[in-house]
């Protein structure tokens, strides 16, 4: 499952930015999972997966919700101070954070169970169904990522990265 994509560094200087790296990891992490189970029918659980799925859990148990935080309770308050109109899509967004983590929870404990030698294989239903959210949902955020761009100020960008970079320092 050898990952050959570039990868993208950004900087909590640039908030917007990380905002899009961690949609990045979401992308080459969901790519991973629907390799998965075609994966394990040819290769069986080797080291190989279960370093993989490790790296997957950690992102999705940790990284994914630090990542909604940023867009609750900082991101989407700024932006629609300055475009009220996306209230809409934020609304939208933020109960489909809802859905994404209970999805997770599902997907979570199979891929738990795979590392412990419970099980041998994964749902690929709820692969496809977990994935397909986080298409969904990236596909209506990065549109309010380009209106950040457009619209917050730069002082507002410095507060917002370093409110983000303390929070994966508690």
């Amino acid at each position: 499952m050898l990952n050959l994509e570039p990868q993208s560094f950004a900087s909590w200087e640039e908030p917007i930015e990380m905002l899009y790296a961690c949609h990045s990891k979401v992308k080459r992490f969901c790519n991973q999972l629907r390799i998965l189970p075609d994966y394990l029918t040819q290769n069986g659980i080797n080291q190989a997966v279960k370093n993989d799925v490790k790296q997957i859990l950690t992102y999705f148990n940790l990284s994914a919700p630090l990542h909604h935080d940023d867009e609750e309770k900082n991101f989407f308050p700024a932006l629609v101070k300055h475009v009220p109109q996306a209230q809409e899509d934020i609304d939208k967004l933020e109960s489909e954070h809802i859905a994404l983590h209970q999805n997770w929870a599902l997907l979570s404990a199979q891929l738990e169970q795979l590392l412990n030698g419970e099980r041998q294989n994964v749902d690929r239903d709820l692969i496809s169904a977990f994935i397909a959210g986080y298409d969904r949902h990236i596909a209506l955020e990065e549109p309010l990522f380009e209106l950040g761009k457009q619209h917050l100020s730069e002082t507002e960008l410095q507060t917002m990265g370093k409110i983000m970079s303390e929070r994966r320092k508690v």
